[in-house]
């Protein structure tokens, strides 16, 4: 196997390690509509990071004349579910 795909396994098993844990917070933030132990600037740092990895790969992808690579979309998701935990903070931040 090329060393290039087995980067792109090792940095998607990475990326669903992190993702895995979003879910879990998400829920656990809706269904108690509490938010103390979040720290709004992690979440947005977090958030910040995963943008961040989408453009390398975009900026990789265009320097290479290639489409990004599928873990790009982990990245996306990701970034999706910290928007969404975010969004729960800033919600329930004010019942607090």
């Amino acid at each position: 196997m090329p060393a290039d795909a087995v980067s792109q396994y090792l940095e998607a098993t990475m990326m669903i390690c992190f993702g895995v844990s979003w879910p879990m917070a998400i829920l656990k933030t809706w269904r108690t509509k509490k938010v103390s132990g979040k720290s709004l600037p992690f979440l947005l740092l977090i958030f910040f990071g995963y943008v961040a990895g989408i453009a390398a790969k975009l900026v990789q992808a265009g320097f290479h004349h290639t489409r990004p690579g599928w873990v790009t979309a982990l990245y996306a998701a990701n970034a999706i579910l910290v928007a969404v935990d975010v969004t729960l903070y800033l919600k329930y931040r004010k019942a607090e």
